[in-house]
């Protein structure tokens, strides 16, 4: 019985060493690390990316969504203040529970986006938001008008952008997860660097395909 209560508070504590060793390295609170560890210890996650999310105010995270995974990773790894908008899968999952206690969330409702002065507000007093784009989403269809709410809502909170995109997630439940991000930018220099005459939600629409298509090349 002691050699059995030896071992097990062996693994215990490496545990706990390993979460600590998590939090400090990707600046999160312990319990987000607590609960991001199943994930880098069955798959590996290289989120270094992320290191700085807590110095940025008044962004939007905007997340490349294809993964039931990805609301897991975002509640784990961003700022725990962070308002998360979810689809209706990660807004009603049961396995996600212990996930969506680690920030404030929400479900995707139209509502939300197109009466978005809450949304603004949250912005303007230095907050921050994820959002989690639906990955059939086309220019000229019903999926787009996310991308629509999410530029007007930066033009009126003044707050930049952040294009995320998990890597690996179709791997199954093999190869290492790895999140990429792209510099954050408001929505009128997303529009000036452009090299077409793109709309505002357009011009979004194009830096989040980047995150994609950095994937494909690197396959």
């Amino acid at each position: 019985m002691i050699l059995i209560a030896l071992v097990v508070g062996g693994l215990v504590a490496a545990l706990l060493i390993y979460v600590w060793w998590i939090s400090a390295k990707q600046h999160v609170s312990f319990q987000q690390a607590l609960l991001l560890s199943p994930l880098a210890l069955i798959r590996g996650v290289d989120a270094k990316v992320l290191r700085g999310a807590a110095n940025e105010k008044r962004i939007i995270y905007v997340v490349a969504h294809q993964s039931r995974l990805d609301a897991a990773l975002m509640l784990s790894l961003l700022p725990d203040e962070t308002l998360h908008i979810l689809d209706d899968y990660s807004a009603n999952a049961g396995w996600l529970e212990p996930w969506r206690s680690l920030a404030r969330t929400i479900p995707f409702k139209a509502e939300h986006v197109f009466v978005s002065r809450r949304l603004v507000r949250v912005l303007r007093g230095g907050g921050r938001l994820c959002v989690y784009m639906p990955p059939d989403a086309e220019p000229d269809t019903r999926a787009f008008r996310l991308y629509r709410a999410v530029a007007r809502i930066a033009l009126r909170a003044e707050a930049r952008v952040m294009p995320i995109h998990v890597a690996g997630t179709g791997s199954g439940w093999s190869g290492k997860l790895s999140i990429r991000a792209l510099k954050p930018a408001t929505i009128e220099e997303l529009v000036a660097r452009s090299s077409e005459a793109e709309t505002r939600s357009g011009a979004l629409y194009r830096r989040v395909v980047e995150t994609r298509e950095d994937e494909a090349k690197a396959a």
